[in-house]
């Protein structure tokens, strides 16, 4: 199969589609592997490191798209990328095409591209497990990025989210139990935070009050998310129904009684986001102020940790991927349900995804 690897084109996104690691393995499995002139530059992966691994160069994207059977990427295509598919061809990646714009499908759509989301794949348990290294890195980093914005220098009331003796803790509230939200109270509580965590399966709660006896847990009800917001210092938003549009859980009447200068943290932006104040920000400004509360709504927060993410979710991803490369993108899809329940597009027609139903579409707007 031949297989594109191409240079990822949106703004402060350094990661690449597949590691040197990964081709050498595809290589060595009888597949071609076009890989993008410098693709692998910002997560450290020079040029020579993955013609070593098997694969050819190519110096421009339209070729390396018009090359490829089989694309492996990162994020969602550009409108520009999506000329240069090849019709029929397959699109693997965290695609989130659930907040894409209208036109972006149709042309999905009318070139017959088979998309299948990383973030969709399920096994039988419900488990995702290329999802799963990207929640942890979004769950971890939290707690750096609400240290700075808490920072006067940022914008925020100056607390420190420990505090010191005499001087009480920041208070932090993590709406959603899952993946993000777990590495999320692990990490606040390292530093010393008060941690809440609100979900609204009791089973979620159980597991985090069994893991970390000081987490107070809450049921994920309206009314607990008004008292909380209330009062914490930072609103960590970690809720993420995969393939559809997130829910919006906190209200533009809850972010204005919070605490002026607080901070809202909203991870599954990418997905549209859970608190209706949220809008896509990028790395080098990602925050603004809306209703006298910090915001910030980077949609690809592990892109600033690129060759940790890369490793990660292509160890995670290896067994699919290969599969579709020695079996073909057809037959993966009917012999394994883990993957057909991340196909978006097939064929002309939309799969295993819902769209934006909340609000205006919350694309990043880049062509």
């Amino acid at each position: 199969m031949n297989i594109g690897i191409p240079k990822e084109r949106r703004p402060f996104e350094y990661r690449v589609g597949f590691s040197p690691a990964g081709v050498e393995i595809l290589s060595q499995l009888g597949n071609q592997v076009y890989v993008e002139h410098e693709a692998g530059v910002g997560a450290g992966f020079s040029d020579r490191e993955y013609e070593n691994a098997g694969a050819r160069l190519v110096y421009s994207g339209e070729e390396v798209y018009g090359r490829a059977d089989l694309l492996l990427k990162i994020t969602r295509p550009l409108k520009e990328e999506l000329t240069w598919m090849q019709p029929g061809c397959a699109l693997v990646g965290a695609l989130h095409l659930a907040s894409s714009r209208q036109d972006k499908l149709d042309m999905l759509l009318e070139k017959k591209i088979t998309a299948i989301a990383y973030e969709q794949i399920a096994l039988p348990n419900g488990t995702r497990p290329v999802l799963r290294p990207f929640s942890q890195m979004c769950g971890s980093m939290a707690v750096s990025i609400a240290s700075r914005c808490l920072q006067n220098n940022w914008g925020g009331k100056g607390i420190l989210l420990g505090g010191v003796p005499g001087v009480p803790a920041a208070e932090v509230a993590i709406l959603g139990g899952g993946v993000v939200g777990t590495y999320a109270a692990q990490a606040f509580l390292g530093l010393g935070a008060h941690v809440i965590v609100l979900d609204n399966e009791l089973s979620v709660l159980q597991r985090i009050a069994d893991r970390f006896p000081s987490v107070s847990t809450l049921v994920s009800t309206r009314r607990n998310i008004e008292r909380v917001a209330s009062f914490v210092d930072v609103l960590v938003g970690a809720v993420l129904v995969p393939g559809e549009r997130t829910p919006i859980l906190v209200s533009r009447e809850m972010v204005r009684s919070m605490k002026p200068r607080s901070v809202i943290i909203d991870i599954d932006i990418d997905e549209g986001g859970c608190v209706e104040t949220a809008r896509p920000t990028m790395h080098d400004r990602p925050t603004y102020e809306d209703e006298g509360v910090i915001h910030y709504c980077v949609p690809n927060i592990p892109s600033v940790v690129a060759r940790t993410c890369v490793h990660s979710y292509v160890n995670a991803a290896m067994p699919f991927v290969i599969e579709m490369a020695e079996k073909g993108i057809a037959a993966a899809i009917e012999d394994n349900p883990a993957i057909e329940v991340a196909v978006n597009t097939r064929d002309g027609k939309l799969q295993h995804m819902g769209r934006l139903t909340a609000r205006k579409d919350v694309d990043d707007g880049l062509d």
